[in-house]
């Protein structure tokens, strides 16, 4: 059973930076992407950033180039727990929402996360950026 498990949401003041975590577990995550995405009050899922089983590859949403970074434990210590990270700088009050961890039920690209559907998704952490 696979989980993802976010953590690091919070409050922050516009220009600051949170760094989110995803615990993944439940299978051999070497072969698959790790993903973001995030919802806004009122609005769709979006796709916010992506990585590629080895860490290597990125792809990232327009509006988040430059502002966020993706990265992922590599170590393969043990590949049926991992974490990917998201790291959030010069943040903006559009910015706020639930962020989402996602992986890919099957293997697909890195650049095909940005419009997968058959994920499985961590439960959410809030980011509220306040101007």
């Amino acid at each position: 059973q696979v989980q993802l498990v976010e953590s690091g949401g919070g409050l922050v003041q516009a220009g600051g930076s949170l760094r989110l975590s995803c615990a993944a577990s439940g299978r051999d995550f070497s072969s698959y992407p790790m993903g973001w995405f995030r919802q806004a009050p009122g609005k769709e899922r979006e796709f916010v950033a992506a990585i590629s089983s080895t860490g290597i590859k990125t792809y990232y949403a327009d509006s988040m180039k430059g502002r966020f970074t993706i990265y992922r434990d590599n170590a393969y210590r043990d590949n049926a727990n991992i974490t990917s990270y998201l790291q959030m700088n010069s943040l903006k009050s559009e910015d706020t929402a639930a962020y989402y961890c996602a992986t890919p039920a099957r293997i697909i690209s890195t650049q095909a996360m940005s419009t997968a559907q058959d994920n499985y998704w961590g439960q959410g952490t809030q980011v509220t950026v306040s101007s």
